[in-house]
């Protein structure tokens, strides 16, 4: 089992832990009671730093509910957290736009992350005609 080095910037957020039986996803939460108007852009902390492993990253998304109970977008749509943000002040944010007026409460989970292994180094090999069966460009389908 991979260790990982955290360092907590507040004692009054719950500390990071698997919700059983229901994802590997770990939910991240406020880590300061936040008052947006619609329309602002905010840097949500997040209250934590992590010492990630090198040669992995950590991919932070909304949770599902984010949206409905607090009418914030992340900004960057996924946040990708690479090993080398790992100083005592590189404190995880999620970038958000709010969507209408709202208040984010310390504590509250809006948005869950997971670490992954980097993609290995990839060849790209130049050619002429693919192998695969010609779908018509417009996903499963194949149809506008």
């Amino acid at each position: 089992m991979k260790q990982i080095k955290i360092r907590y910037f507040s004692d009054e957020i719950e500390r990071l832990r698997y919700i059983d039986g229901k994802s590997d996803w770990i939910d991240l939460r406020c880590a300061e009671r936040t008052e947006l108007k619609a329309g602002d852009f905010a840097l949500i902390p997040l209250g934590v730093a992590m010492e990630l492993p090198e040669g992995y990253e950590a991919h932070v998304v909304p949770r599902s509910s984010t949206f409905k109970t607090w009418g914030i977008l992340q900004a960057n749509s996924m946040g990708v957290i690479d090993h080398s943000y790992c100083g005592d002040n590189d404190q995880w944010r999620m970038p958000v736009y709010a969507t209408r007026d709202t208040v984010i409460e310390l504590g509250d989970r809006i948005c869950q992350f997971r670490i992954v292994e980097n993609q290995p180094k990839l060849e790209f090999l130049e050619c002429e005609h693919l192998s695969g069966p010609d779908r018509g460009g417009f996903g499963s389908t194949g149809r506008a």
